[in-house]
C-alpha cells in the first residue's frame, strides 16, 4: 500500500460547536465551512471544515466531547501559504492568542517556523510556513 496524502482528520466537538467552529475556522482563519446544511438537516452528523480542495477536517459534534488534555502532542498541523510573520499578523488582526512560536520545528515537510494556537474546543492548532528548497 503506498498513501498518497491524508484525505480528511475527524475531530470530535462539543454539541453546540457550529458557530464555535464558524467563528474559528471560518472568520478567523479563513478556511470555508462545507456541508454545513447537510448537517443542519440531520443528513449528515458532521460538518467540514475545507483545509484545501482535496482536504477536509470533518468536525463530528457529540455529547460525549471531552476537551483535550492539553499537551502538545494531540494537535492539527497545517502549512499555510504565508510565511511566519504573515501568519502572525493575521492571528493578531483576528484576535487569535498565539500561545507559542517556535522557529524550526519538524514535519513531513522538513522544518520551518510555526506558531500555535488553540482552537475553541481546546485542540491545538500549528500554522506552518512552507519548507524553503
Amino acid at each position: 500500500m503506498n498513501a498518497r496524502t491524508i484525505d480528511h482528520a475527524t475531530l470530535h466537538v462539543p454539541t453546540d460547536g457550529l458557530e464555535d467552529a464558524r467563528a474559528f475556522y471560518g472568520d478567523a482563519l479563513g478556511f470555508d465551512l462545507a456541508g454545513v446544511e447537510r448537517f443542519e438537516a440531520g443528513e449528515t452528523p458532521f460538518f467540514d471544515v475545507r483545509l484545501t480542495p482535496e482536504h477536509l477536517l470533518h468536525l463530528w459534534p457529540t455529547e460525549e466531547f471531552a476537551e483535550p488534555d492539553g499537551t502538545g502532542y494531540d494537535h492539527l498541523a497545517l502549512v499555510v501559504e504565508e510565511g511566519i510573520e504573515a501568519i502572525t499578523a493575521e492571528l493578531n488582526a483576528a484576535g487569535v492568542e498565539i500561545e507559542r512560536r517556535l522557529e524550526n520545528p519538524v514535519g513531513a515537510t522538513g522544518r520551518a517556523p510555526a506558531v500555535y494556537v488553540r482552537d475553541p474546543f481546546g485542540y491545538r492548532v500549528e500554522l506552518k510556513e512552507p519548507v524553503e528548497g
